[in-house]
């Protein structure tokens, strides 16, 4: 329980790293406030009992909005990212500016 008395909020929660680490968090007894752009894997969350939100970490309104709403926070766990297959001379333009945005820019 070391994480007892203790807010984490986490991006990118519905699968992969995100969703091991939200599940980890909340097994050391944190409160996990988890969020992802995906609305059926925030359901998903949800049915597991975590608190859950959708959030597009690239849109910085939506961003403010919920950091708002949730207050003060323990723990920022930041897992969005994009990483494109191949190398950068494989990758469209395009998919670079969404990588930049996602991986530097966002949240």
């Amino acid at each position: 329980m070391r994480l007892q008395g203790k807010t984490a909020f986490c991006t990118a929660s519905g699968a992969g790293i995100g969703l091991a680490t939200v599940r980890a968090f909340k097994a050391e007894g944190a409160r996990v406030i988890a969020t992802d752009i995906n609305t059926n894997a925030v359901e998903a969350l949800r049915a597991e009992g975590i608190e859950a939100h959708r959030l597009d970490v690239t849109d910085g309104a939506a961003v403010r909005a919920m950091a708002a709403q949730m207050g003060a926070v323990d723990v920022l766990f930041n897992c969005a990212g994009f990483v494109h297959a191949g190398t950068i001379l494989d990758c469209e333009e395009k998919d670079f500016d969404f990588s930049f945005e996602l991986n530097v820019k966002a949240l």
